[in-house]
């Protein structure tokens, strides 16, 4: 069964001392490459790497965190404008292919007037396409994770909500995609004192395709899914 966490004040420098939450690892799609294998191997989810791992572990065992009812009630509770990322860990809510219209919904009622944004590896049929296109006009961000540069023009194409995308771990300069559109790379990853909290740029609809350099202990398996060999 679904559990969510949010944490009122993270303390990951990357995101800043903004309210994040982490889903049970059951909401992954089957389709995203950094899925954790069946037989236990790391697949490159950077969920993966401690000290998350022992916290997400915690949240999809029910040992931390509530139902999605509870968590979206903590969440129409964070003060006015309140800027708050949700899913360092974990995905939508859905059944791994499909996501759940009602669930979303609901999260996108508890958002109004705060400034939440995610990422999804959610596979974008039809009604997913039209689900996420609804969440970002609504005030609730969901950015396409791209797992490399020719899907980043794939999703790109959809013109349904902005992108990002995972690139080899020694991209340090802003690039572009096979298409042509560019590509800047994530300040925080580049600067430091950069972070969501004073950043923002993935909480906008509207912004170029953001990349994100491989890191953590699994990086070696990003790089070969971003577009490289080996680290």
């Amino acid at each position: 069964m679904m559990q969510v966490h949010l944490t009122q004040i993270s303390r990951n420098t990357k995101t800043g001392p903004i309210p994040v939450s982490t889903t049970s690892a059951d909401t992954c799609p089957a389709t995203c490459p950094f899925k954790r294998q069946a037989s236990g191997k790391p697949g490159g989810c950077y969920g993966d790497n401690y000290p998350m791992l022992y916290h997400w572990q915690a949240v999809t065992a029910g040992q931390r965190g509530g139902s999605w009812e509870h968590f979206c009630d903590e969440v129409s509770r964070l003060r006015k404008n309140q800027l708050w990322r949700h899913n360092q860990a974990g995905d939508l809510p859905g059944d791994g292919v499909r996501i759940n219209a009602g669930q979303l919904m609901q999260l996108v009622k508890a958002n109004r007037g705060r400034r939440g944004f995610t990422f999804t590896h959610y596979p974008m049929d039809d009604n997913n396409q039209a689900l996420i296109y609804l969440a970002n006009n609504s005030g609730f961000t969901v950015n396409l994770s791209a797992n490399n540069l020719a899907q980043a023009d794939q999703l790109a194409a959809l013109e349904i909500a902005p992108v990002v995308v995972v690139l080899p771990e020694h991209t340090k300069k802003n690039t572009h995609t096979p298409a042509g559109r560019p590509v800047i790379i994530c300040p925080a990853t580049l600067f430091e004192g950069v972070n969501c909290d004073n950043c923002e740029m993935c909480q906008k609809v509207q912004h170029p395709i953001i990349g994100f350099p491989a890191h953590g202990s699994h990086k070696s398996l990003v790089n070969a899914i971003a577009g490289v060999a080996g680290g």
